[in-house]
């Protein structure tokens, strides 16, 4: 058996599990986003204000994806998200199966939005599909321009992109927001970029809308 033949079967049953992860999501009236992003892009912080910006009537739960610690999920906790901690270990990516085993952990019926923030990297998470509806790559911008042309699947598999970190833009005089615009447009097919800074909220509210109409 060749090694082809083994990761087709391995993504096969990944894919299985994936589609009965979408169903019980969206049984349950659930929306799903798969949030990806390199280390230090900032995902869990987005995942932070996004809790402060939305209405008390939109509840948010986290499944907090890492090799190793429960920090971005205990953050996640005292920002009022309902959030469980998943560690892979060396594995560089969450699958469907270890999203399967947190959602038995979550109160569903009490969940109107769950994020997969998936382990920090811009190469595995694209290529897994852990059920969910949508997928967000958070871009800081302090990562360099051509991201988005040195990973192109990632970008090419988004739905959303958040340019994130822009409250650093003063003191980051060399990057250029219109080169960063024009590699995402290079690689995705609809091209979507919300900027977005954690520390001073911009974007938030358009992220929070745009939620809505994704759900």
């Amino acid at each position: 058996m060749c090694k082809v033949d083994v990761q087709e079967r391995i993504l096969a049953k990944n894919e299985s599990t994936a589609d009965h992860n979408r169903s019980h999501m969206r049984a349950a009236g659930v929306l799903c986003v798969n949030l990806m992003g390199s280390p230090g892009a900032g995902k869990t912080a987005v995942l932070e204000a996004t809790s402060r910006g939305a209405s008390n009537d939109l509840s948010i739960g986290a499944i907090a994806g890492d090799l190793a610690t429960d920090n971005d999920a205990r953050r996640l906790q005292a920002a009022g998200i309902q959030a469980e901690a998943v560690n892979t270990g060396s594995m560089c990516h969450l699958d469907a199966e270890l999203v399967h085993r947190a959602l038995h952990h979550f109160r569903l019926d009490d969940v109107d939005l769950l994020f997969i923030e998936n382990v920090g990297n811009l190469v595995c998470p694209a290529v897994y599909d852990l059920g969910q509806a949508v997928n967000v790559v958070a871009l800081s911008v302090t990562e360099g321009e051509d991201k988005p042309l040195k990973y192109p699947t990632m970008f090419a598999k988004a739905d959303l992109v958040l340019l994130t970190k822009t409250d650093l833009l003063p003191h980051l005089p060399n990057v250029s927001m219109q080169a960063i615009h024009d590699a995402i447009a290079r690689v995705m097919p609809r091209p979507r970029v919300i900027s977005f800074s954690a520390v001073d909220g911009t974007g938030v509210n358009q992220f929070l809308e745009w939620l809505k109409e994704a759900a």
